[in-house]
């Protein structure tokens, strides 16, 4: 008679050890699950920081065919396609992004500096202007900025390039970029003053040496600023002064710095040597 309990105990034993083994199993599943999502997360920012661009858009693309449902990954995917160069293929998932239900302002300002790169100004303006005031963030002003400068409406550019000012803690960009509007104009005493205190904060970026030599050079002054740069950075910027004084009639000076461009760069600067032959041929013939 007690064989029957004892069956039934053993089978209620089995049971539970089964049930056990159950909810460790899913345990160990959703502890893996949450490696896995970490893992994939650090990879995803390694493909937007160090990979190679087109091989992160391969990633992604292959990422969001397998999960059509992750913004996340659009995200990423839309990024990628920005660093690869190819802006207008960015611009298409940005949109996608943006008309999921979790699509931010964030995604629109994205949306929008997208079709920047890719030449769209008035898409991006009214992307912009689909954007709320509450929303202040640097990128947002910067490019409201750059829309402003677009459609020659100074005083809005001059007020969102100081708004972006106020919001980014690395201003070197922004002060380039205002520096650059300045010299569009015609202030090219405000843009010296913007590309100077620009290089305070980046003294490396050779884009802003070079709109530093061209503001000092729209006003006559073709010496070299007193700037940290390489010997090849020198004779790169003399080049960029000699081009600018020809331009504006200063032929003796801009033969001048072209001969010093030639002298002082490390390596054969066949640009600069050749711009004196055609110089000193003209001369020839003209004589």
């Amino acid at each position: 008679m007690r064989h029957p309990i004892l069956v039934s105990l053993c089978i209620a034993g089995i049971a539970g050890l089964s049930a056990c083994q159950k909810n460790s199993d899913a345990e160990v599943q959703r502890a893996l699950k949450d490696v896995n999502v970490i893992d994939e997360s650090n990879l995803n920012d390694v493909m937007l920081t160090s990979a190679d661009p087109n091989e992160a858009v391969s990633y992604f693309t292959k990422a969001v065919a397998d999960n059509p449902d992750r913004i996340d990954l659009k995200r990423g995917l839309a990024k990628a396609l920005v660093r690869a160069k190819k802006p207008t293929e960015a611009a298409q998932v940005w949109r996608a992004v943006i008309a999921d239900p979790q699509g931010s302002n964030d995604d629109r300002v994205a949306l929008a500096d997208a079709l920047i790169r890719a030449n769209q100004w008035q898409p991006a303006e009214e992307v912009l202007n689909q954007i709320p005031p509450t929303h202040e963030t640097y990128e947002r002003y910067r490019l409201e900025a750059m829309v402003a400068d677009a459609n020659k409406k100074w005083d809005k550019a001059d007020s969102f390039y100081d708004t972006a000012l106020g919001l980014t803690t690395k201003p070197a960009g922004v002060l380039n970029n205002w520096g650059f509007s300045k010299l569009t104009r015609g202030d090219f005493a405000g843009a010296e003053k913007l590309f100077d205190e620009a290089l305070s904060y980046d003294s490396a970026s050779f884009t802003t040496k070079n709109n530093l030599v061209l503001a000092r050079a729209a006003q006559h002054n073709y010496d070299m600023p007193i700037i940290s740069m390489t010997q090849e950075e020198r004779a790169q910027l003399l080049y960029t002064a000699a081009l600018s004084a020809i331009k504006q009639g200063d032929v003796n000076t801009g033969k001048a710095l072209l001969e010093n461009a030639v002298e002082t760069s490390p390596t054969h600067f066949e640009q600069a040597a050749r711009a004196l032959d055609a110089l000193n041929a003209n001369v020839t013939t003209s004589g």
